[in-house]
């Protein structure tokens, strides 16, 4: 079967953040499904995928199109739309999403608020409802956090029926270069994978990508003290909640 076999959520926070994240029965799913461009958007090409359509979409979506219309733009010039899936959220406006008609069952999508899941060759339908439903739950927590648990919640309903193989998970933020990328190309467990590299993340790489160079200040952080005491204060902050509870 070439279809990959996948599915996946893109999320759009108002602070002008993205965050995508995929599981799929596929070897290296991560890899050219999901593209991210910042103050632009996010799209993810899934089934039998194209990955042109990562850099011609976020093109189309730089120049102003609607995520509609990069979606028709898209779909309209390729003689293989009918096996194609493909969602796309921009910096405004609702999200849009393809499924082709000859996607493998069950196939079908989800559009919300500021959220979409879409997937196919799925165990049913469940799994987009739940990993919508527990994206929503979980409001409050870190955006890579509330996708890896969306996600587990999908794959505990039944997830791809193939089975799975691996994951990502993507964060864009405002620079040129995505906050966080975690990739779990082939395991067992890919999702619990990637739960395990997010918690590995947390221990001094997000507070160091917080040091390194930006468009506002090019040069970054320079002096290791600083840079040390930054990612102390990282680690006070994400002590305590809102609510007064350690973040999971």
């Amino acid at each position: 079967m070439h279809n990959i076999m996948t599915w996946s959520l893109i999320a759009r926070e108002p602070d002008g953040r993205w965050g995508v994240a995929i599981a799929s029965r596929f070897f290296a799913v991560g890899a050219l499904c999901v593209h991210t461009r910042a103050g632009v958007g996010a799209l993810c090409t899934q089934a039998l995928m194209n990955p042109l359509y990562g850099h011609q979409g976020l093109e189309a979506l730089s120049q102003g199109l609607s995520a509609q219309a990069v979606v028709d733009q898209l779909t309209m010039a390729d003689a293989g739309a009918a096996q194609r899936q493909v969602h796309v959220w921009g910096v405004d406006g609702p999200g849009a999403v393809h499924t082709g008609a000859q996607c493998v069952s069950w196939c079908g999508h989800e559009v919300r608020q500021d959220f979409s899941v879409a997937g196919n060759m799925l165990a049913g339908p469940d799994v987009i409802q739940v990993t919508a439903w527990a994206f929503e739950a979980s409001l409050g927590q870190p955006l890579a956090q509330r996708l890896i648990l969306a996600m587990a919640a999908g794959e505990a309903a039944g997830g791809d029926k193939r089975g799975k193989q691996s994951a990502a998970v993507r964060i864009q933020g405002a620079q040129d270069y995505p906050e966080l990328d975690l990739r779990v190309d082939d395991h067992a467990e890919p999702l619990q994978e990637l739960q395990r590299l997010y918690d590995v993340s947390l221990q001094r790489f997000q507070p160091f990508v917080s040091c390194l160079a930006t468009r506002e200040h090019p040069h970054g952080e320079l002096d290791r003290h600083r840079i040390e005491a930054r990612i102390e204060a990282f680690h006070r902050e994400r002590a305590v909640s809102v609510a007064g509870t350690p973040y999971p």
